[in-house]
C-alpha cells in the first residue's frame, strides 16, 4: 500500500464523516431524527519481513445513534400522555357547564322551590302562581340545554373518532409503506440501512401513538408490525390493516371502532379494549363520563318531574279541578341489537322514578335464560327462564321492561331509561289558575258539638276521586261507638275502607283519607266537602314545598343532593384527571430528555466533531502532499 494510497483513504474517511456531521447539523431541528455517526475502521496492515504496516482507514457504515428501548419507553409514555390531555380537556367541558353557580342547574332548582314556598305563603296571589310556572319554565329549559349540550358533545365525539380514526389509517399505510421501502433498499444497500427511511418510520409510529396506544413487534429484517387493543394488527409487514368507524352494534347514535381483518371481515372493538392516545381519551371520557352524566341529567329531570306531577295531581287548582301533570317526560329508549334474528321488540317504561339509577341496562337471551345486566357495575340484576311480557314484566331499578315476543338465542337489547329523557323535559302548565295548591277536601266541624273529637283530611292517593253529592255529613253514634254517612241527598253513604290509626280511625271515599279522632259526643257532626272555592288553601302546596328536600331519590338523595353528587363526582374526576395529565406529562418529558440525550443532536458535539475531520482531512492532504513531495525527489535523483 503506497503513501498515497493510505493519504486518499484518509482524505475518504474524512470526507464522509464531514458528510454525516452536516447532514446531523441541517436536521437538527428535523422531528424525529435520530443522529448519525460515521464508523471508521482500520484498513488493516500487510505483511512484510519488518512488520505488518498500515494500509490506512475505511468508512464501514454510517450508524443511528438508537436506543430502542428509550424510544419504546417514549411511545407509551407519549401515549398516555395524550389520552389523559384529551380526558381532562373533555371532561373540563361538562365540569365547567355543572359547576356554574350562576347559569348551572342547582340555582334554578332553587329558584323553583322557592317559588312553589311562595304560592304556598300566598296560594291566591295570581303573581305568586304565575312566578311559579316562570320559574318552572326556567328549570326546564336549563334541563333541556344541559341535555343538548351533552348531546352536542356525543355529537363532537362521533366526528373526532371519525377523523381520528381516519389519521390512524393513514398512518399505518405509511407504515406499511415504508417497511416495504426500507426492506428494499436495505437489499439495494448491501445490507446497509437506510437511516432516515428509518427514522421517518419511527416517527410515523410516534405519531400513531398519539392517536392510539399502539404495540410495536420488531420481526426479523426489522420489519415492523403494530397491534392495537387485544392484539389487532394494523401493520403487518408491508400490509396495512384499517381501523374502522362504525355505529355500535347495540346503539346507532352512537360511533365506535372496529377492525379489518385479515380475512377483510370488520368486527366491532369490545367496550374498553382500545386504550391510549388521543382516540382512548375520547372513548374513555364517553363511557366513564359524559354517558354517566347524561343519565344523572336524565334521572334528575325524571325524579323531579314524575314526583311533582305525582303530588300536584293530587291538589285542586282555583277552578276546582284536580291537577295535572306540571311537567313533561321522556321515556326510555331501547336499541336492539343490529345481530339479532328474532322479530322481538322490547319496550321499557319508568315505574317509579325514585328507584332509578344512572346506568343503562343488556337484556340477553342465551337460549334458556334471561338476564338483565346492570352495565355500570356488570351485575345481572334479573334473570328468567320465560320472556317478559307486558302481563308479567321484568321490573328492576323502577324500570318495567317487557317483548313482543321470545327472542332467540344470543339476541340482546340495551336498554337506556335515562340518557335522553332530560331532551323531552318541559312545562305543561301555562294557566296560573291551573296550580293545584289547595287539598282536593276538608273535615270542618260543626261549632255545636259537645264532644273534643277531631276530623282531618290525612292522605291523598294517587287516582283519587273528588267527593260525589258532597258535603257528605259524618254523625257520630255513641252507641255503636262509630260514625254513619250521609251525602247532600239525604242517602247513606259507606267509605270505601274504614281502618284504626292508633287512637282514631281512618275512613276512605274515593282515595281521600280522613281520620276521626278525639272523644266526640252523641250526635256530634263534622262535614266532609271538596274544596272547591278554597283559594286560600294551600294544604298540597306545602306538599309540594316539602319536596326540595324530601329524600326521594332511592330514599337516600333529595333533588339538590343528587344533582350535588354529580358536579363533585365530575369535579373530582376533573381535578384528578388534570394531576394524573401534568405528572404524565412530566415522566413522558423526562423520557424524552434521556432519550434526547443519546439520540438527539448536540451541536456543540457535532461542532467538536466537524473540527476534528477537518482536521482529519487536512492531516491527511499533507500525507498526499508529503508523499508527492517524496516522490519528486526520488525523480530529481534519478535525473
Amino acid at each position: 500500500m503506497s503513501l498515497f494510497n493510505i493519504g486518499l483513504s484518509g482524505l475518504n474517511v474524512a470526507q464522509n464523516a464531514l458528510t454525516t456531521t452536516g447532514h446531523n447539523f441541517s436536521n437538527a431541528a428535523t422531528a424525529g431524527y435520530t443522529r448519525q455517526n460515521t464508523i471508521i475502521a482500520s484498513a488493516g496492515g500487510q505483511y512484510t519481513s519488518s512488520g505488518f504496516y498500515g494500509q490506512g482507514s475505511n468508512t464501514i457504515t454510517v450508524q443511528r445513534v438508537y436506543d430502542s428501548f428509550l424510544t419504546g419507553q417514549l411511545r407509551g409514555a407519549t401515549s398516555a400522555s395524550a389520552q389523559l390531555a384529551t380526558y381532562a380537556d373533555q371532561l373540563s367541558q361538562i365540569d365547567n357547564l355543572l359547576a356554574d353557580q350562576k347559569g348551572g342547574l342547582s340555582p334554578l332548582m332553587q329558584k323553583f322551590f322557592a317559588a312553589v314556598q311562595a304560592v304556598s305563603d300566598t296560594p291566591a296571589d295570581t303573581a305568586a302562581r304565575q312566578s311559579l310556572l316562570s320559574a318552572s319554565q326556567a328549570l326546564a329549559g336549563q334541563i333541556k340545554s344541559s341535555s343538548d349540550y351533552f348531546k352536542q358533545l356525543q355529537d363532537g365525539l362521533n366526528t373526532q373518532i371519525k377523523s381520528t380514526v381516519t389519521q390512524v389509517n393513514d398512518y399505518t399505510k405509511q407504515i406499511a409503506n415504508l417497511n416495504k421501502e426500507i426492506t428494499r433498499m436495505t437489499a439495494a444497500g448491501g445490507g446497509q440501512p437506510p437511516n432516515d427511511l428509518l427514522d421517518q418510520r419511527d416517527q410515523a409510529v410516534a405519531m400513531l401513538t398519539e392517536l392510539v396506544g399502539a404495540k410495536v413487534v420488531v420481526q426479523d429484517g426489522g420489519t415492523y408490525n403494530v397491534f392495537v387493543g387485544n392484539g389487532q394488527p394494523l401493520v403487518m409487514g408491508s400490509d396495512s390493516y384499517d381501523m374502522v368507524a362504525l355505529p355500535s352494534a347495540t346503539d346507532p347514535g352512537r360511533t365506535t371502532v372496529g377492525y379489518t381483518l385479515l380475512s377483510g371481515n370488520i368486527i366491532e372493538a369490545s367496550e374498553g379494549s382500545v386504550t391510549g392516545g388521543s382516540l382512548g381519551g375520547i372513548l374513555k371520557f364517553r363511557s366513564d363520563s359524559l354517558e354517566p352524566a347524561q343519565n344523572a341529567i336524565g334521572r334528575l329531570s325524571l325524579a323531579i318531574g314524575q314526583t311533582f306531577n305525582n303530588q300536584h295531581k293530587l291538589g285542586i287548582d282555583l277552578n276546582g279541578a284536580i291537577g295535572t301533570d306540571m311537567f313533561s317526560l321522556g321515556s326510555p329508549v331501547v336499541y336492539a341489537n343490529k345481530n339479532n334474528t328474532s322479530a322481538a321488540i322490547a319496550s321499557a317504561t319508568i315505574d317509579n322514578a325514585s328507584n332509578l339509577t344512572t346506568s343503562d341496562y343488556a337484556l340477553k337471551f342465551d337460549g334458556t335464560n334471561y338476564t338483565l345486566t346492570r352495565l355500570s357495575d356488570n351485575k345481572v340484576v334479573a334473570s328468567q327462564a320465560a320472556a317478559p311480557t307486558a302481563a308479567t314484566p321484568m321490573v328492576v331499578d323502577g324500570v318495567s321492561i317487557s317483548l313482543s315476543a321470545p327472542m332467540n338465542a344470543n339476541d340482546s337489547f340495551q336498554i337506556q331509561p335515562t340518557r335522553n329523557a332530560a331532551a323531552s323535559f318541559g312545562t305543561l302548565i301555562t294557566d296560573p289558575a291551573k296550580v293545584a295548591a289547595a287539598s282536593p277536601a276538608r273535615a270542618d266541624v260543626n261549632k255545636n258539638n259537645t264532644g273534643t273529637g277531631t276530623a282531618k283530611l290525612t292522605n291523598v292517593a294517587q287516582g283519587f276521586a273528588l267527593l260525589a253529592n258532597a258535603p257528605i255529613t259524618a254523625t257520630y253514634d255513641s252507641v255503636a261507638g262509630a260514625y254513619t254517612f250521609t251525602d247532600s241527598t239525604g242517602a247513606v253513604v259507606t267509605p270505601t275502607s274504614t281502618a284504626p290509626n292508633g287512637t282514631g280511625t281512618d275512613v276512605t271515599f274515593n282515595g281521600m283519607t280522613f281520620t276521626f279522632d278525639g272523644a266526640p259526643k252523641n250526635g256530634d257532626t263534622f262535614t266532609l266537602a271538596n274544596n272547591s272555592g278554597a283559594v286560600a288553601d294551600n294544604g298540597n302546596a306545602l306538599a309540594l314545598a316539602k319536596l326540595q328536600t324530601a329524600k326521594t331519590i332511592n330514599g337516600t338523595s333529595s333533588f339538590n343532593d343528587a344533582y350535588a353528587q354529580l358536579v363533585n363526582d365530575v369535579g373530582s374526576a376533573t381535578k384528578s384527571a388534570t394531576i394524573a395529565s401534568t405528572s404524565q406529562d412530566s415522566i413522558t418529558n423526562q423520557i424524552y430528555v434521556a432519550q434526547q440525550s443519546v439520540s438527539g443532536v448536540n451541536m456543540d458535539e457535532e461542532t467538536v466533531n466537524m473540527l476534528k475531520f477537518q482536521q482529519l482531512y487536512q492531516a491527511n492532504a499533507r500525507v498526499i502532499q508529503t508523499a508527492s513531495t517524496l516522490f519528486d525527489t526520488l525523480i530529481g535523483i534519478g535525473a
